[in-house]
């Protein structure tokens, strides 16, 4: 059966026990009435207060944590309860792990170093390189442009000038042959040549005349094909060169780039196994942890209570990286760290007094101020328990008193009001009808509701602003649910013994009038609601019945009709929550 079905059928219960005993009181005539426990309402002086259990704690003090990643074991640990001075030895964490460790990085580093020196030399090289490069491809388009330059400012006009003087020497090496031809026919028609002389002649004609020709066509193939060809070779080459040159840049740049890219990987690269080798150190440097100050080495495992306890530490004992291992505390002031329960957060404020009493010092009180509240409940007691909210609350311990030492329990009440001259009920006596308080008062031989205005609480009683007078009878079981409580009014602050009273409610006093200074009256405000039903009673009333009435109670609860059930089901969630709440309290 889980725990969820057990609260229902346990609450249940109560409720049919609640709705049985409400059944008997509405029945019950006058006479019977009298017999109904009653309470006579006084005038008095009226502390509105709550308690909660917390642990001392030293107001300064420092904390050792465990700097070093992951998991490892203690090797050594102080004894605790000794005093240290600073630079004493603490803690001495297992550090052959990180001794491997660093003797794989001091390799990792070794073999960086080597890469990184090596692409810083790779780099001079392509650097180098790609100057060269660079330089013979600017080297190689300067003569591609001098040649074509060379061409149309020199070669070209050089051969057209040569191809003219060849034509014009040809002409004239013509025009005189044909002069030596005529003379040499009139020669030979006179028979002063041979027929063999004029044949000469007449073949130097014909040869001077080809020469002529062909010197006229090695000028028009120079200017018509040779020309051209040449001229659209150089260009070409001038182009080739240039795009040559601008690949070569680029790709120098490229391969100086990269190298500089490998250079810088390297570099990071070797600086990344440096620092890892850096950490290695540091964390074997943490392994051995001093002390900061002189102090009581005190062991955390020591100063937690409830959910955060766990094994005390000792050698061989695992820890994790920042988990507290020694409170130091520095001087003699304390606080209590207590857990206030998210019902009185509407009571408590920054600078109300408070009474400690610790369980190891029996007889001595210790006053206290409360210094801060969370502003959000407590993570851990949440896990554990989703429904309980309770907020860390600091007490700052007036005086230093070398005997309260950390981890001590205590027990906190925290001094809401003080009145004189107060009137005031148990809890258990006023109920809620509707949206009105109401007390039943005595009324010849019956009680009658009676409408009053209600204050703070003490969890034991309430305080009356209006609606009751002293002497009035009031019934403490009136005939519906109401808040149970003890009509005893004893707190912390009225157990003090003669000796220190008068000091201690001087303080309270004084603490109250401060923070009444800064807040304003605490009634005018706050107002509890105690028309709740609460299973605590409930249960209590139960345990007093006999066999047989919790037979009848029983049956009378299974007969119920379903609209019965569900009102006794919305009934059970409300005393749940304050069932819950009660627990809570106690805890």
């Amino acid at each position: 059966m889980t725990k969820k079905k057990i609260y229902i059928i346990s609450f249940a219960v109560i409720i049919s026990a609640t709705i049985f005993l409400s059944g008997l009181l509405l029945k019950s005539n006058g006479d019977k009435a009298t017999d109904s426990p009653v309470y006579q309402v006084k005038r008095g002086d009226l502390t509105i207060s709550f308690v909660e259990s917390g642990t001392i704690k030293a107001r300064d003090q420092s904390i050792i944590k465990n700097e070093v990643e992951g998991r490892t074991s203690i090797t050594y640990i102080i004894p605790e309860g000794t005093p240290v001075k600073k630079g004493d030895l603490l803690i001495e964490l297992d550090v052959s792990t990180l001794e491997d460790q660093k003797i794989d990085r001091e390799i990792a580093v070794q073999n960086g170093e080597a890469a990184y020196i090596g692409a810083k030399e790779n780099q001079a090289v392509i650097e180098n390189q790609a100057k060269s490069d660079v330089d013979l491809a600017k080297l190689t388009l300067e003569f591609a442009l001098q040649d074509l330059e060379k061409y149309i400012n020199g070669e070209y006009p050089y051969n057209l000038d040569k191809a003219d003087a060849d034509i014009k020497l040809a002409e004239e090496e013509l025009t005189r042959a044909q002069e030596t031809l005529k003379w040499s026919k009139q020669l030979f028609g006179e028979k002063y040549i041979s027929q063999t002389e004029l044949q000469a002649d007449e073949i130097a004609e014909k040869k001077n005349t080809l020469n002529t020709e062909l010197a006229k066509k090695s000028k028009n193939l120079l200017t018509d094909y040779t020309y051209k060809r040449d001229l659209a070779k150089l260009q070409s080459d001038v182009n080739q060169a240039q795009m040559a040159m601008e690949r070569t840049e680029r790709k120098a740049n490229a391969n100086v780039i990269q190298a500089q890219a490998e250079l810088k990987a390297r570099e990071a690269e070797f600086g990344r196994q440096k620092d890892k080798l850096a950490k290695v150190e540091d964390q074997i440097s943490k392994t051995k942890i001093y002390a900061p100050a002189d102090g009581l080495a005190i062991y955390a495992t020591s100063a937690k209570s409830g959910h955060d306890a766990r094994e005390p530490l000792d050698i061989g004992s695992e820890v994790q990286e920042r988990e507290e291992l020694i409170y130091l505390p520095t001087g003699n002031s304390s606080k209590a760290e207590i857990m206030v329960h998210e019902s009185h957060l509407k009571k408590i404020s920054k600078g109300l007094p408070t009474i400690i009493t610790v369980d190891a010092l029996q007889g001595k009180t210790y006053y206290g101020m409360v210094d801060s509240i969370a502003p959000l409940p407590d993570a851990r007691s949440m896990w554990m328990n989703p429904d309980l909210k309770v907020y860390t609350t600091e007490v700052f311990i007036d005086g230093n008193d070398p005997s309260l030492r950390t981890g001590m329990s205590c027990q906190a009440e925290v001094i809401v009001k003080q009145y004189k001259d107060a009137i005031y009920v148990p809890l258990q006596a006023v109920i809620k009808i509707g949206t009105d308080f109401n007390v039943y008062v005595k009324s010849g031989k019956s009680f009658q509701p009676r409408k009053v205005q209600i204050g703070l609480d003490n969890n034991k009683v309430i305080h009356i602003l209006e609606g009751l007078k002293e002497g009035d009878i009031a019934l403490l079981n009136p005939p519906f649910k109401s808040t149970t409580g003890n009509s005893q009014n004893r707190s912390l602050s009225e157990q003090n013994t003669e000796e220190n009273r008068d000091g201690m409610q001087e303080k309270i006093s004084q603490g109250l009038k401060n923070v009444e200074t800064k807040q304003g009256p605490a009634d005018a405000n706050q107002q509890v609601n105690t028309g709740k039903p609460n299973a605590e009673k409930a249960r209590k009333q139960l345990e007093n019945l006999t066999p047989e009435q919790r037979e009848e109670m029983r049956k009378k609860f299974e007969q119920m009709t379903p609209e019965e059930k569900e009102k006794a089901r919305q009934r059970l969630g409300r005393g749940k929550r304050q069932g819950g709440e009660s627990q809570d309290k106690k805890q």
